[in-house]
């Protein structure tokens, strides 16, 4: 088959496809024929050489994709022909990922969805709606009637979690520091887009007095405690990303964090992303009630380089997105 197989670390023009053995299902693990992946900052941050100690060389990169399952192991849970998304689970890590016409996928990492959509925009979903529906459920419980503020909200993240907070019956108030970005924030679903110049809380309590109810925070560590003062009484932060460059707060003190509101964070797999919400989002976007943020779509596995410089630039806003099929 052909794969983009990392030896070392190399410049994004130098992703080409290479012939590599088809692997084979084993107990834990199924066969998938990708058919689209999405592109991430982490497998940028891998192939320039910079992951943590779980990325060794050589490695298939890639931590995500959707495709169909074509053969399986003994014990599978899935089916030959079934649709699937998958991501996480070590893919393109510990373990090669979905840069490749095939990939060797273990069990927990896949998720059975049921589609018609172009694999455009289901190869767009998989990283960005667990991450976003993960911090949303698991670590901020938000509710139908909700006021949420995604501070960060022009990231592929932030874009995922503005759509999906309205789609969950929340008030969606985000920021960005760009304001050409304020348009497609708000086609996306924002109610309120806001200016972020490093302190956004006196310009969300104009909006709601009280503050909201629940806080994403994507920036980081550098903002949660200007998040904290948006926040209403009982209201809860959830710290998922680090856009702003922290992820430490020095000298931190339980006390620091204030009084009657709580702090949490999310990093989870994909067992947090029920496959009925991910078939949900499928067809609120298959009905247009729903937008995936897409930046770009590649075709072919050559185009893997292109969609990576692409997403350095951070001249694009939403997906990059690499269909194979």
């Amino acid at each position: 088959m052909q794969a983009i197989q990392l030896t070392g670390p190399c410049a994004a023009s130098e992703l080409k496809p290479v012939t590599v053995p088809t692997p084979e299902p084993k107990p834990g693990y199924d066969l998938v024929q990708v058919k689209a992946f999405g592109v991430n900052e982490s497998e940028v941050t891998s192939r320039k050489g910079e992951s943590d100690a779980d990325f060794q060389y050589p490695r298939i990169l890639g931590i995500e994709g959707v495709g169909v399952v074509a053969d399986i192991s003994a014990d599978s849970p899935f089916k030959i022909n079934q649709k699937v998304a998958m991501m996480m689970g070590g893919l393109g890590r510990a373990i090669d990922g979905t840069y490749a016409e095939y990939c060797l996928v273990p069990h927990a990492a896949m998720i059975p969805i049921t589609t018609d959509l172009n694999w455009d925009i289901v190869g767009a979903l998989p990283e960005m709606l667990q991450t976003s529906y993960g911090s949303l459920h698991e670590g901020l419980d938000l509710q139908a009637g909700d006021t949420l503020l995604v501070r960060g909200g022009s990231s592929t993240v932030g874009l995922m979690s503005i759509a999906l907070g309205k789609m969950l019956g929340a008030t969606v108030l985000a920021t960005t520091r760009n304001p050409n970005k304020v348009a497609k924030m708000q086609e996306i679903g924002a109610d309120h887009v806001l200016i972020d110049d490093g302190k956004i809380a006196a310009k969300v309590h104009t909006i709601v007095p009280a503050g909201v109810a629940k806080a994403l925070e994507l920036v980081g560590t550098t903002t949660v405690f200007d998040t904290f003062s948006a926040v209403a009484a009982g209201g809860r932060v959830c710290i998922t990303g680090g856009l702003g460059g922290g992820w430490e707060i020095e000298h931190f003190s339980p006390f620091m964090i204030p009084t009657g509101k709580l702090l949490t964070s999310y990093a989870g797999e994909a067992k947090d992303l029920p496959a009925k919400i991910f078939d949900q989002v499928l067809a609120e976007a298959a009905s247009k009630e729903l937008t995936v943020p897409i930046a770009k779509v590649y075709h072919g596995l050559d185009q893997a380089g292109a969609a990576q410089a692409n997403l350095e630039s951070g001249h694009f806003l939403g997906k990059h997105v690499v269909v194979l099929h």
